[in-house]
């Protein structure tokens, strides 16, 4: 897998300094890549997990939604599409995945209407593609990832905790090791590190 890791602290913060701001930067050079990184995370979600997926058309939001499934044991993650014009499908794996997809979504009464906050605080794990469309209206406790174009094929891939599990969660991801195949090479600057 051609997986370039990097992770730092946001806004300058640090462990000792009291502060969990942190992130971790991946660099995908694939679809296969971008798959992998979701269902390893997919791996770790638990009911009432809350993954919210930022970044243009294109940029890999339904991708990196596959593998989530997959992860979370969605034994055919074909089936996982955006669901652009439902606005929010189930599937089942270990527990039951809500994908829900907020490109068309007009405003707070089309949150209603699709009933987006029952599955929020549901039994499943909730992953949310343009999550910035209810930026306001998300829970504090959430896994914000955003997806943004480098190359072609290439995704600058941002993951960053918000809340006491979802830091559990993210360290728990920091401690497993990571595959790097040849395509991986030093970059970034002086606080990124490539996977072991």
């Amino acid at each position: 897998m051609g997986t370039f890791l990097a992770q730092g602290w946001a806004n300058g913060c640090s462990y000792n300094a009291g502060c969990l701001d942190m992130f971790r930067q991946v660099v995908s050079r694939s679809t296969i890549d971008t798959q992998a990184l979701g269902e390893q995370l997919g791996g770790l979600l638990q009911s009432g997990d809350i993954v919210c997926l930022y970044g243009e058309l294109g940029s890999g939001k339904t991708v990196l939604a596959k593998g989530i499934a997959r992860g979370l044991g969605v034994a055919d993650e074909s089936r996982v599409r955006s669901p652009s014009f439902v606005r929010v499908l189930c599937y089942q794996g270990r527990v039951p995945i809500y994908h829900a997809d907020l490109y068309r979504l007009d405003g707070p009464t089309d949150l209603a209407d699709i009933g987006l906050r029952e599955f929020l605080a549901g039994d499943g794990v909730a992953v949310i593609e343009w999550a910035d469309k209810l930026e306001a209206s998300l829970p504090s406790e959430r896994l914000d990832i955003v997806l943004a174009h480098q190359e072609e094929q290439t995704r600058l891939i941002t993951v960053t905790p918000q809340g006491a599990r979802t830091h559990q969660l993210f360290e728990c991801w920091l401690a497993l090791p990571m595959a790097c195949g040849e395509a991986c090479g030093p970059q970034g600057d002086g606080g990124e590190r490539t996977a072991p």
